[in-house]
């Protein structure tokens, strides 16, 4: 199934009382699911032939990783509470829901100018209560089940003499991902979940304790990732992504509000806010990109299923790749 669902590019905002590049009312005016309504039983059925040999491999980083995070976030907390004078355990997790693996959902990130999330929503309808935007909705429907790809930027940028530090601000051209896909005959499918490898948790596992104790506050700052251009949101649309993920603390260029990125051109907005398009970060893609390179194979059966909170604004990946 290739890409030709969605209405064109320069269409867009299909809302135009509405802020710049909105697809707000493309899935019905109630719509809680955005892009994720590209996994029809058909695309997740022809999905599943991407299972060859039955090799899992997990996405999911550690919940403990960062040991330290950025944003000020909450460290992440596991206590084990034995219940004598039986044999027996119970656990406590605590955990900012940003901090480690995750898929952002729609509640996360409005557009900064006019404070509207997905199809016009704003903060006042999240109240206590409100289940509108939750991520409970992607977990009723099954999570985000479909096919899978993997652009291997930072192997790429190792053999091309283009390789950037992941814990400083910097842009992954949309020319050198269009190039990786060229040389991996690999076609984006309609519904595809899009993996980009920057090599931001290979090299976070590399530091030593002090290093990831400083972390939040190096310097200099800023996170590697995807250029925040009107090309690369061209890109991403006409593709028709269900959702769009990497290994990288912020899937664009961070953080995202930085003077070189135009404040009205923001993945984060525009696929969140704009188009429902959930994004992921800090997905563990080590071992998937070693699997994938021994095969030369670069597309994979994915299942991840959110956590099901009523009114969630993310979710940890709990997802896992299957060859």
């Amino acid at each position: 199934m290739m890409p030709g669902k969605l209405p064109p590019f320069d269409d867009l905002p299909l809302d135009k009382s509405g802020p710049p590049g909105n697809a707000w009312g493309l899935w019905g005016p109630d719509d809680q699911l955005g892009m994720l309504n590209l996994l029809t039983p058909d695309t997740v059925a022809a999905a599943a032939a991407e299972i060859k040999e039955g090799l899992r491999i997990s996405l999911d980083w550690p919940l403990d990783k960062p040991s330290c995070p950025t944003f000020e976030r909450q460290r992440f907390r596991h206590e084990v509470l034995h219940k004598a004078p039986m044999t027996m355990n119970d656990d406590v997790v605590e955990m900012n829901t940003q901090s480690s693996t995750q898929w952002d959902g729609f509640r996360h990130y409005g557009y900064q100018r006019t404070k509207q999330f997905y199809q016009g929503h704003v903060q006042d309808d999240f109240a206590p209560g409100s289940t509108k935007l939750g991520i409970h909705s992607w977990a009723n429907k099954g999570g985000i089940i479909g096919r899978g790809i993997l652009i291997d930027w930072y192997a790429w940028s190792q053999r091309n003499n283009a390789a950037l530090s992941p814990f400083e601000t910097g842009a992954v051209r949309l020319a050198d991902i269009k190039a990786i896909l060229v040389e991996t005959n690999l076609k984006p499918r309609s519904g595809d979940i899009l993996f980009i490898r920057t090599g931001f948790t290979a090299a976070y596992n590399k530091l030593s304790d002090a290093e990831r104790e400083n972390f939040p506050n190096r310097t200099p700052g800023g996170l590697l990732g995807l250029e925040a251009t009107r090309d690369s949101l061209r890109w991403i649309w006409e593709s028709e992504f269900a959702a769009i993920a990497g290994d990288a603390a912020g899937f664009e260029r961070g953080p995202a509000t930085g003077p070189y990125n135009d404040p009205d051109v923001s993945i984060h907005q525009w696929a969140l806010a704009g188009w429902g398009l959930p994004i992921g970060e800090m997905f563990d893609l080590e071992e998937l990109a070693e699997a994938c390179t021994a095969r030369g194979r670069w597309s994979f059966f994915l299942a991840s299923v959110p956590l099901k909170v009523p009114g969630g604004v993310a979710s940890p990946g709990n997802a896992v790749a299957i060859l």
